[in-house]
């Protein structure tokens, strides 16, 4: 079992920048490929960005390439997403995920735990 609490969201001006970060418990992170997703108002959840149990592979939805990066720690049992050059195009309540996988994954089906979720808003 994983339970996990993402924080660092809030209000951003367009262009700014913005670190989430989602704090698991149990002893079994490091063994979970983790993933971000996000979820705007009126739209399906959609994925962002995953990263596999090393933190050596990563990959990133293309409209995130380039200024979005993830990461981990697994002794801190955590996972960052940092967010630079942020778009009003951006806003959204954004989730982290833990896949129970030894592949990384894009899809919501495959990701086994979930946090509540933390807002994200860009300003133009």
């Amino acid at each position: 079992q994983v339970q996990l609490v993402e924080s660092g969201g809030g209000l951003v001006q367009a262009g700014g920048s913005l670190r989430l970060s989602c704090a698991a418990s149990g002893r079994t992170f490091s063994n979970h490929v983790m993933g971000w997703f996000r979820q705007a108002p009126g739209k399906e959840r959609e994925f962002v960005a995953t990263i596999n149990q090393s933190g050596r592979i990563t990959y990133y939805v293309d409209s995130v390439k380039g200024r979005f990066t993830i990461s981990r720690d697994n002794a801190k049992n955590t996972v960052y997403l940092q967010m630079n050059s942020l778009k009003p195009e951006d806003t959204a309540v954004y989730f982290c995920a833990a896949a129970s996988s030894v592949i990384l994954h894009t899809t919501l089906a495959k990701y086994d735990y979930w946090g509540q979720g933390t807002q994200v808003t860009v300003s133009s």
